[in-house]
């Protein structure tokens, strides 16, 4: 499946969302609101609480579509599979960048470093110009844009997209990848704050 068929598929997901996937062995859970008179089983800020205490590396998702460079800071990232070689990113379903990831039909995920986190916070602003003073070049399989300064990037094409309550899981199949050998140490979140890896 070329880029265009795998975009397609991506923006299928993404209108329909909240529908079954398209490989799905077992029956989905029922899935009901919770009543007016009901307890939510989790309060939303202690979940965000006490996962917090869950430490992430931190990157950003960036694509090319017709209108330029798009991208987006991502903490839920993980590799998924050696073979055939897979990665996973979760994005909100409401966020306004993942329309143009999708149409784009790939991304490069670019790991950060360190010294990075104003680049995050550039990343996690919605609206203003991301790109704005930042360094980029075409990552060598898709195009997508890879920052300069990234210790680690990762270069895919969407596979598929499956719907996870008020997110999207993206499945990417790895086309290129590569890691400066001295790129220093990883940029980590930690508690809602920015750290740093000192072992």
């Amino acid at each position: 499946m070329g880029h265009a068929g795998m975009a397609a598929t991506a923006v299928r997901h993404l209108r329909a969302a909240g529908s079954p996937t398209a490989v799905e062995p077992l029956p989905r859970p029922a899935l009901r609101a919770v009543r007016e008179d009901e307890r939510a089983p989790v309060e939303p800020g202690e979940f965000r609480r006490v996962l917090g205490h869950f430490a992430s590396g931190v990157t950003v998702v960036t694509a090319l579509d017709a209108d330029g460079p798009a991208g987006f800071a991502c903490q839920s990232f993980a590799s998924l599979s050696l073979d055939p070689p897979l990665v996973a990113f979760m994005v909100a379903r409401t966020s306004t960048t993942w329309p143009r990831i999708a149409a784009a039909g790939t991304f490069c995920v670019n790991v950060l470093g360190a010294d990075q986190d104003g680049l995050c916070r550039s990343f996690a602003v919605s609206g203003a110009d991301k790109f704005a003073g930042v360094d980029w070049a075409p990552a060598p399989a898709t195009g997508s844009p890879r920052l300069n300064g990234a210790p680690a990037w990762i270069d895919c094409a969407i596979t598929t997209v499956h719907t996870g309550g008020d997110h999207l899981i993206v499945v990417g199949r790895v086309a290129a990848l590569g890691a400066e050998e001295d790129g220093g140490g990883p940029l980590l979140f930690h508690r809602g704050r920015f750290g740093r890896f000192t072992g």
